[in-house]
């Protein structure tokens, strides 16, 4: 009998969705079946070529040690510059931390923040990692619902309702995944009036999709907006969405100085820093060439466009227009209740999500995981012929139901 003992938090956590439903499309294509993929969630362009060979120049020089746990001076500069250009926030690089990507700064201020029973409030749809993030730091996710018919996104009543003398966090991700829904600067005003009533309540905020927005380049934070609330907010953010550097694994946090401190702590005695040469990669982004993210971001627009123009048009399904990320979150109620060829009753948005992967070869991610139903989530970060064959797959298989 084995004797290793699982500590009971991690019975709480889930595996990730994203990657079941890649690892189910995998084994799919493998078996020879022709799949359409559409969940993966990060860029399909290569990183820029002036970064790349920015990394094989720190190599070259022997930039390949260890770093301060922080990361280095240089890109802690950058950072700091990054913020007061494009999102009039000022911080000093010693109130930024460099990270293993935005996920692993999310869970360590998390880790370092919450003790058991403290509540993280999360509006839904949610990226899925939020709420896991929590359990698995033993605090316990409030989860608003945030209705389409509100933009999918949350409204001051909510959060107002939703606060409890145990709430920790606030995480807020605009544009969000999985709905690509933004908040604009009178969103974050109102926002900011509830939370300066309950100053016990810390602000996270999500901004890894901050350049990827359709209708407007206006790209206000609520801390800008709201000053006081700097002193209780952590600005989480990183490389990989905006230069297409997902591998490359570089975030970063900016906030109050004993938090930005517990981060550091926990970091030096865990991963130590992150790779070094990644960090000069990340550099060169911030520091190089930026016209190609506005090039980039308007493909992506054009293929939101020829999604939803093919997808509204069929009877039973609806998006609504993202304003940002890559993804479209689909409201698939028009196929609940009917029946597939196979004589099995779609009962629940998983049931489309299988119907859709099995039926039609398209891989998508049930609304279920995001926490609102009945929806699923579809990315359009893969190119126009991709995206067109897989909404027409999408619209035989909603034809063949009864």
């Amino acid at each position: 009998m084995s004797t290793i003992h699982i500590a009971e938090r991690l019975s709480r956590v889930k595996p990730s969705p994203s990657s079941a439903a890649q690892d189910r499309a995998a084994a799919l294509r493998r078996a020879g079946k022709n799949i359409v993929n559409l969940v993966v969630g990060e860029p399909d362009f290569n990183t820029p070529e002036h970064i790349c060979l920015a990394a094989c120049e720190a190599i070259k020089r022997g930039e390949t040690r260890y770093t301060q746990a922080a990361g280095t001076l240089a890109l802690r500069e950058a950072i700091a510059e990054k913020f007061q250009r494009e999102n009039g926030l000022s911080y000093l690089p010693k109130d930024i931390i460099v990270t293993i990507g935005a996920k692993h700064a999310i869970y360590n201020a998390l880790s370092v923040t919450l003790e058991p029973g403290d509540e993280v409030i999360i509006p839904a749809p949610y990226w899925v990692s939020y709420p896991d993030m929590t359990l698995a730091c033993q605090g316990e996710p409030v989860i608003v619902t945030c209705l389409e018919s509100e933009g999918f996104k949350l409204t001051p009543a909510k959060l107002e309702a939703a606060i409890t003398p145990k709430t920790r966090w606030l995480i807020l991700n605009s544009p969000t995944n999985p709905t690509g829904s933004t908040y604009s600067a009178a969103d974050l005003r109102a926002l900011a009036d509830v939370l300066l009533r309950h100053p016990h309540v810390l602000l996270m905020t999500d901004d890894i999709y901050e350049h990827i927005r359709f209708e407007s380049s206006d790209n206000p934070h609520l801390v800008a907006i709201e000053p006081q609330l700097k002193a209780r907010t952590l600005v989480i953010n990183g490389v990989s969405k905006t230069y297409a550097m997902t591998g490359w694994r570089i975030g970063w946090a900016a906030g109050p100085a004993e938090l930005i401190a517990a981060l550091d702590m926990l970091q030096s005695q865990s991963v130590s820093n992150a790779s070094s040469v990644s960090q000069a990669a990340a550099l060169a982004a911030l520091q190089g060439e930026q016209s190609f993210i506005a090039d980039w971001v308007g493909t992506y627009k054009d293929r939101r466009d020829l999604a939803l123009s093919i997808l509204n048009a069929i009877p039973g399904i609806s998006c609504r227009k993202p304003g940002g990320a890559f993804y479209l979150y689909v409201n698939c109620a028009g196929m609940i209740g009917r029946t597939t060829p196979q004589g099995k009753k779609i009962e629940t948005d998983m049931d489309v999500v299988m119907y859709l992967l099995e039926g039609v070869g398209v891989a998508v991610i049930a609304g279920s995981v995001y926490g609102l139903s009945p929806y699923f989530r579809m990315s359009i970060a893969t190119s126009a012929e991709v995206i067109e064959d897989g909404c027409q797959r999408i619209g035989q298989a909603v034809a063949a139901l009864t």
